[in-house]
């Protein structure tokens, strides 16, 4: 399994824009685009839920209907790096962010988190007036 260390979140105004990062490490051998990453969101008192993933080895991108439009989410295989560019963020929009990974699960990505078996930590964002 992956490592994975999510950052870029923090607390920004209704409008605003951030891009979090998810490096991950420990490959054992494969490459970055042998794994699906997905981007996921628990919101305080809610279940995580999936927001964007990209899919191995194409790097198809998948949204969540709340998202598409406003989020992108791409990777650099270079830095073995994943980015969410989260743009006109709202308060909704807060909660603590996730990636997670899965080996060669290939075809388009799911945004179900049950599929993932790699998770970071997580890194809060915070939308607020």
């Amino acid at each position: 399994q992956l490592q994975l260390v999510e950052s870029g979140g923090g607390l920004v105004q209704p409008g605003e824009s951030l891009r979090l990062s998810c490096a991950a490490s420990g490959f054992s051998g494969f490459t970055l685009d042998d794994y699906a990453i997905g981007w996921f969101r628990q919101a305080p008192g809610k279940e995580r839920e999936g927001v964007s993933c990209i899919s191995a080895p194409s790097g198809h991108t998948n949204y969540a209907g709340s998202w598409e439009g406003r989020f992108i989410m791409h990777r650099d295989l270079a830095k073995n790096t994943v980015y969410l560019q989260m743009n006109n963020l709202q308060p909704e929009d807060t909660g603590v962010y996730y990636c997670a990974t899965r080996l060669r699960l290939f075809g388009l990505c799911p945004l179900l988190q049950e599929h993932y078996n790699s998770w970071g930590q997580g890194t809060q964002v915070t939308v607020s007036s």
